[in-house]
Order: structure tokens, then sequence, then C-alpha cells
């Protein structure tokens, strides 16, 4: 038989087709649990995606208005659980604001060196967890085991390794332990040979690079029109950073540089996470040095710090004073207040409204994360579906303070 001699227009054999809609979380285990994108599929790239940050019931700052100033630490603490102590110490500095307070130099220090562990903690587990995702287990356990080591001096420093509640209005729950310098000064060099080692693992691997370069990318302008900032801003070329543009405790008094990418992909937020553990170090060896090793970490005001507890023991006036403020709470003067920190994803701040008694009318917090998951549309649309994993990654997302 002889074949058909058919002429066919151009366009006559396309096939008819429609995007697909595909749910990427909330299950997915690189989605936290709670957030979920509703994804819009042409083939396998991204044409459009609807992204809800979903709900982990935690009502943050109606519980805060319900105890004492103090009470709210615990609170605090599982905001951004990875770094707690950045939450303590943001939380306390924004109380002092409203009291008019200033702790001593000592505490300011000690302040200092724990967040800033804390935030290389925060870091680690970003970068860790993001390299995990894409198939690299061997640097996640390195970064974890790094991780162990400074947990060791919050457990010895607070008695607790992951939520701590050890800040205080005024000060800190406790003084430094006789071993604190020592502690931090044997893991410091430790945990920064596992970093290394680490990152040389990543950097070397080609399918690491190609999984990160050029993804995810977002630029300055859109990053400050959205809010951004902490690394994820930074990673755009925009070298904002609290701790220098508007110093607290005794950020001023150290020397460290502000890491910045240029193209704001998920490669330039990893290498500013691992820049910025860098600089964290060497903040953390100058407050070792400026502290004192003697001297009180509280301010000396019975109406604010509650009294030594063999003094509640022994004499009247301790166990009055720690009957009022554990009772009453702090009396804060009636006005309100809005107090910033640089957390371990960026400006971590606290608006507070006080009536006079010692519970707060009003707390609000401005999460970090919260403007971050904004500018995630635009990061993926126009990308491949198994880029998702590595960009969502990159932003480190913490459910307990973006759902506040």
């Amino acid at each position: 038989m002889e074949p058909l001699d058919i002429e066919l227009d151009e366009g006559e054999l396309e096939f008819p087709s429609a995007p697909m809609q595909v749910n990427m979380g909330p299950a997915h285990p690189a989605m936290h649990g709670t957030v979920r994108m509703v994804v819009e599929l042409s083939g396998e790239t991204i044409t459009k995606v609807d992204v809800q940050i979903g709900y982990l019931h935690r009502g943050f700052e109606k519980m805060c208005e319900r105890g004492t100033w103090t009470q709210v630490f615990p609170y605090v603490d599982r905001l951004n659980y990875a770094s707690p102590m950045l939450n303590n110490v943001g939380f306390a500095l924004a109380v002092e604001k409203m009291l008019g307070v200033t702790v001593p130099e000592r505490c300011q220090h000690y302040r200092v060196i724990l967040g800033e562990l804390a935030r290389i903690c925060d870091h680690m587990v970003c970068s860790g967890a993001m390299a995990m995702e894409l198939g690299a287990f061997t640097p996640f356990l390195w970064f974890a085991k790094a991780r162990e080591l400074i947990w060791d001096v919050f457990e010895e420093e607070t008695g607790a390794r992951v939520t701590h509640s050890f800040g205080r209005v005024g000060g800190m729950a406790s003084e430094p332990t006789p071993n604190f310098k020592a502690m931090v000064r044997a893991a410091v060099p430790a945990v920064r040979a596992l970093i290394d080692d680490g990152e040389k693992l990543l950097l070397g691997n080609r399918i690491f690079l190609d999984r990160v370069e050029n993804v995810g990318r977002m630029s300055k302008e859109r990053a400050i029109a959205l809010g951004w900032t902490g690394v994820v801003l930074r990673s755009t070329g925009v070298p904002y950073d609290v701790r220098k543009v508007h110093p607290y405790l005794t950020y001023d008094r150290y020397e460290f540089d502000v890491p910045v990418g240029t193209s704001g992909d998920n490669f330039d937020r990893f290498m500013c996470r691992q820049e910025e553990i860098r600089q964290s170090v060497r903040i953390i060896e100058q407050a070792l040095e400026q502290m004192a090793d003697e001297g009180s970490v509280n301010i000396n005001d019975p109406r604010i710090v509650l009294p030594p507890k063999e003094e509640v023991y022994s004499t009247i006036e301790g166990t009055i004073q720690h009957f009022k403020i554990v009772m009453e709470g702090i009396k804060v003067p009636a006005g309100e207040c809005y107090s910033y920190t640089e957390a371990g994803n960026g400006e971590l701040g606290f608006y507070i409204v006080s009536d006079g008694s010692g519970t707060p009318y009003r707390v609000r917090i401005r999460p970090p994360c919260f403007a971050t998951m904004q500018g995630m549309e635009s990061m993926i649309v126009g990308g491949m579906l198994p880029d998702v994993v590595p960009t969502f990654g990159s932003v480190n997302m913490i459910g307990g303070e973006c759902d506040h």
C-alpha cells in the first residue's frame, strides 16, 4: 500500500494541555510541617505558586499578655528555637528600654557571647539542613556535632541545651560559671574546624553548586521593598546589620565585618551564613577579653531584680521583695516602645505597651521570617520544581516566629 501523502498545517500536531497543580507540603519533610505551597506547573517549570505559611497555633502575642513581664521569657524561647538566647536578649532589652535601665557592662558582654554562640547554632542548622535536603548528609552531621559543643556550654551556663529561659529584665538568671571563659575558648576552635571541613565538602561538590548557584535569586530593590533583613537581605548586596547600623549592648566596641553577597541566590545566602559564623567567632573572642572576671550581671534595683535565694529564706525584706516581683510582676511605667536587635534571621523587633501594671498590656513581634516568606513566590516562579527545596531551605523559615 502506498503511504498517504497528507500535508499538515503547522501546529496541528500540538496536543491540548493544561497547567498541573501540585501541593508542595505541608507533609513534605522539607516544608517544616506547616508550610504549604500550591504550585502550578507547566511540565516541571513553575508558572505560579500560592505560599501558605500554615499555623502552629502558638498564640505567642496573646500568651504574653496573660502573665507577668518575666513570665514572657519561656515564650520568646520558642519563637526561633534554633537560637533562643537571641530572643531572650531581644525581649529583655525591650523591657529595659521601657524601664530606662542599662545592665552592667559585664552582663552586656555576657549577653553578647551567649547571643553570638546562639547565632552560630542558628546558621549551622540552616546550612546543614539545606545541604542534607540536597543529599549531602555528612556536612549536616558535622555541623550538628559542632552545635553539640556549643550546647555543652549552654547547658553548663543555663541548665538547658535548647530552650534556656535564661534572660531576665535587668540582667541574667545567674552569674557566669567559673569555667565559662575556658569552656568557650575550648569549644570555639573545635567548632570552627568542623565548619571549615563541612564547607570544603560542599564547595568541592559539583552537584551542590549546580543546585544553589543562580537559583532562587532576589534583587536588592525587591528585597528592600519586601522588608527583608538579616542574611537574606545582605546576600543581595545590602550591608544592613542592626549590630553595625544601630549598635546595642557593647557591639560598638568590637571589630567585625558584615558579609554581603552579589546575586541574592541560594549560594550567596549559604556563603553569607558561613562567613557570619567566622565573624561571630571574632566577636566572641573580643568579648571574652573585655568581660570582667568579677562583678554583678544584674542591676541593683530591688523593684526589678529578684533577691538571692539565701536572702529570701533568711530575711523578711528578701521574702517580701521576692513575693511582690513573682506575684505582682515588675511595674513597668505606662507607655509604649519598639526595640529591635539582630537575631539569627534578621531584625527581631518587639513592640510593647504597658499600662503601668506588672502584666504587659500589648506585646507585638516583628519576626524576620514573616517578611522573608513574602519573597518566596518571586524566587521560585520560573524555576524547576526541585529548586523549591534548596530555595526554601536557604531562607531559614522558622515556624515558631513566622506564625506568631
